[in-house]
């Protein structure tokens, strides 16, 4: 048993003098002294061989200096990780920064919040709806009952397990859902995506983008309508369009029409895209129909009020000279990029 304590001893003078410089000299200590194999390990061993007297006595030096020894590894450990520390935060703050690259807005997503932004200095709120919609919102309660020629004009995805539903040909769905609500008077923007069974081509796709308004109150007049609109074209296009209202028809609205501006591209004087006329039509509106707003709960005596609608793809194609529809959903890194994140 002396000869134990005297190697314990020797032991522990030779734990105090270690020190350790990196990790793996640090790692080597740990298996030395506290390994499996370890010599901590092998020392308390020799408790077999020590008298049934003693091993209290012996077992309390044992577990001393098995404690001093992993002391020891963990102070080894700590000075390590603070040195560390110290290199990392040693930063030399002349040095240029990591470039970040910046995304960009997609140019539909730029165009609707510019759209969105005129609007809401008028006074308009935006509304949202669903995308998959019931025949009643999307064509019955806008004045189109079944079998309405009209709906000839809209060529309809329809829900395969239940024809009763379709995904929305225009957003006038949530000008509907608004309605019902009974909370008057309404002022309202429906930008959303919308459905049509079209032929892709550049300049037309199967889902494209809208954005509705509809403004109903007591007293609104057509003269209201147009005065909103030419507000409008002013801040999108510009103070020097032109504009003009054309008369037209939709089930939804009478009277009906449709707004166009001179060809920004040929400045009226007419070219391709304008088809030689100088005109570029951007909208369809008109004075809510009687019909509609008494499918929606609203007496059409006391209330009036007027809708419109626009495409978004259309300006935007305007605005960035972009000369294909399809751009816009193939999710090309390199088309996307070119695109500021400026609203």
């Amino acid at each position: 048993m002396e000869h134990l304590l005297q190697q314990i001893e020797e032991y522990k003078k030779e734990i105090a003098a270690f020190s350790g410089a990196d990790e793996k000299t640090i790692e080597e200590f740990r298996i030395k002294w506290l390994g499996t194999k370890g010599l901590v390990k092998t020392i308390m061993g020799e408790m077999k061989n020590v008298p049934n007297e003693k091993k209290k006595e012996f077992g309390q030096i044992l577990n001393e200096f098995k404690q001093f020894t992993e002391a020891k590894y963990e102070e080894l450990k700590a000075s390590l990780n603070s040195e560390l520390r110290t290199k990392n935060s040693e930063l030399d703050l002349s040095l240029p920064g990591d470039p970040m690259p910046l995304g960009s807005r997609h140019p539909i997503s730029l165009m609707t919040n510019r759209i969105i932004s005129i609007f809401q200095r008028l006074g308009f709120a935006v509304a949202e709806g669903p995308e998959i919609e019931d025949d009643w919102h999307n064509f019955t309660a806008l004045n189109l009952p079944e079998h309405h020629p009209a709906r000839d004009m809209q060529d309809t995805f329809y829900v395969q397990q239940n024809p009763d539903w379709l995904l929305r040909t225009h957003t006038s769905n949530i000008q509907i859902r608004e309605m019902k609500k009974g909370k008057l008077p309404i002022r309202i923007i429906c930008p959303g995506r919308v459905y049509r069974n079209e032929t892709v081509s550049a300049r037309s796709h199967c889902f494209f983008h809208q954005v509705e308004g509809l403004y109903i109150d007591e007293n609104v007049s057509f003269a209201d309508l147009k005065q909103t609109l030419y507000f409008f074209a002013k801040e999108m296009y510009g103070h020097d369009v032109k504009i003009r209202f054309r008369p037209s028809y939709f089930p939804f609205t009478e009277p009906s029409a449709e707004m166009d501006i001179s060809c920004m591209l040929c400045k009226g004087e007419g070219c391709n895209v304008c088809k030689k006329t100088g005109w570029l039509e951007i909208l369809g509106s008109g004075m809510v129909h009687p019909n509609v707003l008494s499918n929606c709960g609203i007496d059409s005596n006391k209330y009036t009020g007027f809708a419109f609608g626009m495409g978004i793809e259309r300006p935007a194609l305007l605005k960035y000279g972009i000369n294909d529809i399809r751009l816009f959903s193939e999710n090309d890194i390199r088309f996307l990029k070119q695109f500021t994140s400026a609203v």
